[in-house]
């Protein structure tokens, strides 16, 4: 019997590897991480030729890393993070033609990164990180296109930033920090459209914060601090609105903080200490809750500790409308007639209701001129035809029409018949969905309920089109959702439980960024009051709960979450099967591989992780109990996991996940 496949990992064990652990040459899979395992690689292991995955990270294992390894023709991923090997970086890496994850983190490495190293242009994620690397980033690692993830950050690296790194367009993921970089930040790192992390702190950057990196709007997290950076900080960063962390401290910028950072609501944690900035700052959550200390010059009517702001213009909401409206045109003027039309049906809500109906029908119209924008949407969708409808909730259908104005809009036709109760009943749900959408700002939550604020087109996560949307696009949506639900329930005041969370309810726009629709079942949760409440989720997404209760809590939604994220990763619709996937997952183990979307191809190591991750948390959202389903927040989602790299046939789920 060959032995191909062995898996030693997290085992508390000690004492030195086999020294015979390749004997035959059919290894394939060996892991043997998260161990107190010391000496020296086994010379067996250099020349196992047959290695596909292997991971000794997160041991005590020593020698030098430069001679203990060979080349590998079939190998995928390694990882030996958190050794005590020493040496060079090896040149033979470039010569592993699949190699797609190396990971020597965490070692005693010195010298200088091989260009070489770019021969293995499949690599999707290379981390060298806490390491004693010196010398210059080599330029050869522009050819490196299928990079997701670049991590070497915590070494001696000095010279400039290559700006051949724009070219590096898949890439997600890129920490330099804690180096020896000098001279300005390349302006063609705006070019990385997709990259979602973005570290440089603690480095010697000097010049201006290029106004290009307002490109970047998949970005979540940017960290500049502890540089030398000058001058003003550049409005166009506003335009990045996923980013949540932004760290500019212990910089030389000068200048007002942009006024159009109050136009970005995803921003959660905010530090621009200890620079040379003056004047307000936005008036948003974010900001009050800010890291601003040493920044002499700002003022504030609203936070005590600081000065109060003389002479200073000051924008209110209305201004700040007015200055999107010059910026932006008809556009925003569709804009600030549906708000303004919304505060106006608030203000008059105890004036008699009006509904505008034809032929019976029940729509319900956000309208600048009545009657006219009626009519138009009436021939936008050709009568509201099922060809434009794009999504059908508990409340009522949804229908994608383009008006003259070239602008696209989702319209809502309400479902209930308005008379008597069904007509109170349904008008005072339409009020609702627009008491919390008025508020609501979220990159993952349609604006306005029937205005879309992007122009590209929206379409629905539809089981005819999964197979269309790679592993990463479905993480994205996943993640998303996820991020939109965290805001609702404890970003709003108040608390707005969704009560129908389904495929049918995500909405995608050309990038395949997901977008939580239909409020039309809404619950607006004031802290004092009862959440009883009629049943109006979709079938296949109500919690076990409500079979016997009609009370909808924030607990309904993470159910919802999680069936929807199961059914994304399998990419059809699970319907009854959740109650057999849920009687599975107690009673026995289940691999990951079963549940998989199998039309797409395997997914690469890294995107393995965050399917485990996915899955697992969609297990614990799935409990019967609510109690046990854990709440949505921003802590649960995220992206990177680096201790999970685990093959994905051997992953299981267990019911303690």
């Amino acid at each position: 019997m060959k032995l191909t496949v062995l898996e030693l990992d997290t085992n508390q064990l000690f004492g030195s590897l086999p020294q015979n652990i390749c004997r035959g040459g059919s290894l394939e899979y060996f892991t043997a991480n998260n161990n107190n395992l010391t000496g020296p690689i086994p010379k067996s292991l250099k020349t196992c030729s047959s290695l596909v995955r292997l991971r000794l990270g997160w041991n005590q294992l020593t020698g030098n890393i430069s001679e203990d390894f060979g080349v590998y023709p079939h190998l995928q991923f390694i990882d030996l993070s958190h050794n005590n090997f020493y040496g060079e970086v090896s040149h033979t890496w470039g010569q592993c033609p699949h190699l797609a994850t190396l990971r020597i983190a965490g070692n005693k490495l010195t010298g200088s990164i091989p260009p070489e190293i770019s021969n293995a242009a499949q690599i999707h994620e290379l981390d060298l990180s806490s390491n004693r690397l010196v010398s210059m980033i080599p330029e050869e690692l522009r050819r490196m296109t299928s990079l997701l993830k670049l991590v070497l950050n915590d070494n001696q690296i000095w010279g400039h930033i290559p700006s051949a790194f724009g070219s590096l367009n898949n890439l997600e993921y890129l920490d330099l920090s804690m180096n020896k970089f000098s001279e300005s930040i390349p302006s063609t790192l705006g070019d990385l459209s997709k990259l979602n992390y973005l570290n440089l702190s603690n480095n010697k950057l000097s010049q201006e914060i290029p106004f290009q990196l307002g490109k970047l709007v998949h970005l979540s997290l940017l960290d500049l601090s502890y540089n030398s950076l000058e001058n003003k900080i550049p409005s166009e960063m506003s335009n990045m609105q996923s980013l949540e962390t932004l760290n500019l401290s212990h910089n030389k910028l000068s200048g007002l903080i942009p006024t159009s950072f109050d136009e970005m609501p995803g921003l959660l944690y905010i530090d621009i200490s200890y620079n040379q900035l003056q004047g307000p700052f936005p008036n948003n959550k974010a900001f009050q809750d800010a890291t601003l200390d040493g920044n002499k010059g700002l003022c504030s009517d609203v936070v005590r500790r600081f000065q109060p702001c003389k002479n200073v213009t000051k924008f209110n909401r209305e201004s700040v409308f007015i200055i999107i409206f010059v910026s932006l045109g008809a556009l925003s003027l569709a804009v600030l007639g549906i708000v303004t039309i919304v505060r106006s049906i608030k203000k008059k809500e105890q004036q008699p209701k009006q509904h505008d109906m034809q032929d019976g029908g029940t729509f319900s119209v956000l309208n600048f001129d009545g009657k006219m924008m009626y009519e138009e949407i009436i021939k936008a969708t050709n009568g509201f035809d099922s060809m434009y409808c794009i999504g059908k909730g508990a409340s009522g259908s949804v229908y994608k029409a383009k008006l003259s104005s070239a602008i696209i809009v989702a319209v809502k036709k309400l479902q209930h018949v308005l008379d008597g109760d069904g007509e109170e009943m349904s008008a005072k749900e339409f009020l609702n969905e627009m008491r919390s959408l008025v508020e609501i700002r979220h990159r993952n939550i349609v604006k306005l309920l029937v205005f879309c604020s992007k122009p590209s087109h929206l379409f629905l996560v539809k089981e005819s089109e999964a197979k269309k949307l790679e592993w990463t696009s479905r993480i994205r949506v996943v993640k998303g959702v996820a991020h939109a639900l965290s805001y609702m329930h404890h970003d709003c005041n108040p608390l707005i439980v969704h009560r129908d969370i389904s495929i049918n309810n995500i909405l995608l726009d050309d990038e395949y960024e997901p977008y939580v629709s239909d409020f039309g079942t809404a619950k607006l949760l004031y802290p004092d009051s009862s959440n009883w409440t009629a049943r109006a989720s979709t079938y296949g997404y109500i919690a076990p709960e409500l079979a016997y209760t009609m009370k909808a809590t924030e607990k309904c939604d993470v159910y919802s979450f999680g069936v929807l994220a199961l059914e994304v990763i399998m990419g059809k619709p699970l319907g009854d099967f959740i109650s057999s996937f849920l009687h599975l997952s107690v009673n026995a183990n289940i691999l990951l591989t079963e549940i998989l979307d199998q039309r797409l191809p395997p997914p690469t190591p890294q995107v393995e992780d965050d399917l485990i991750t996915i899955a697992g948390l969609a297990n614990a959202c799935t409990q019967s109990n609510p109690q046990s389903r854990p709440t949505i927040c921003r802590r649960c989602v995220r992206s990177y996991h680096p201790k999970m790299h685990i093959p994905i046939d051997n992953k299981t789920l267990h019911s303690n996940n």
